[in-house]
């Protein structure tokens, strides 16, 4: 099969990767600024569709930093950049709903439609997979 490269331990086809690769790809403003890297992903159970790229911004040496949902429609796979990009101003970003990583039970629950909404409407998202959430 020409599709798939052994790229790992875990193979890849040419428009799809495994989550935990994933995470730590670097996420890149549209004029080249880093804004930190993915952390985690979220899927939705019930519809399979990925909700959110949780984007660690503001570390140091892995240290601190905040956590920021941001919608997965949001985010383009740049192949030669090797990195996420979005077209978000850094100002703009550091005023985003966010959260800590030191304790993920105090995660808020990115499920809720109320807390989808609001982090939907301040990044201008169109996506609906949250539209069926309590």
């Amino acid at each position: 099969m020409d599709t798939v490269q052994q790229t790992t331990d875990t193979l890849e086809t040419t428009r799809l990767i495994a989550a935990d690769k994933v995470e730590g790809t670097p996420v890149e403003s549209t004029n080249g600024d880093s804004l930190g890297h993915v952390h985690d992903i979220m899927i939705d159970k019930i519809s399979g569709q990925v909700g959110y790229a949780v984007l660690k911004y503001g570390s140091f040496l892995g240290l601190g930093g905040k956590l920021f949902a941001l919608p997965w429609d949001l985010l383009k796979y740049d192949t030669k950049r090797n990195a996420y990009v979005i077209g978000i101003p850094v100002e703009k970003l550091k005023g985003a709903p966010s959260f800590d990583d030191s304790d993920q039970s105090r995660w808020p629950d990115l499920g809720t439609r109320s807390h989808s909404e609001e982090i939907h409407e301040y990044y201008g998202s169109h996506a609906d997979w949250f539209r069926n959430a309590r």
